[in-house]
Formats: C-alpha cells, sequence, structure tokens
C-alpha cells in the first residue's frame, strides 16, 4: 500500500509542479510530461532508501 501512495501523491505533486512551471515560463501544459516525470520521480524516491546504509556510521564520537 505504501508504493501505491508514494505513486500517487509523487505524481499529483509532480503534476502541479509541471502546470506551475509550465504557466510560470509561458509554455503549454502537457500532461505527458509530468506523468513520466512523476514515474521516474516515484522511481528515485523508491530506489533511494535501498542505497543508503541502515547501520550507523561509527562515528559518534567525532564532531
Amino acid at each position: 500500500m505504501k508504493y501505491f501512495w508514494t505513486f500517487f501523491w509523487t505524481f499529483a505533486l509532480v503534476q502541479m509542479l509541471t502546470y506551475v512551471a509550465s504557466s510560470m515560463i509561458g509554455v503549454q501544459y502537457e500532461f505527458e510530461t509530468g506523468a513520466i516525470l512523476g514515474v521516474a520521480a516515484t522511481i528515485v524516491i523508491l530506489i533511494f532508501p535501498a542505497i543508503i546504509p541502515d547501520e550507523p556510521s561509527g562515528k559518534e564520537g567525532i564532531h
């Protein structure tokens, strides 16, 4: 279920961002561009936690 909601909110927010950005620069809004960017952003968001290590770095005392 977390994958669905991640996709849903990422897709919706990227569509809004695409609409606002296209309005600001004066070009036509295209749904397909937002859809492709939404899917790509969702994939990045889901892969990013798998890349980050879970264990502590071992440098707790060094500041």
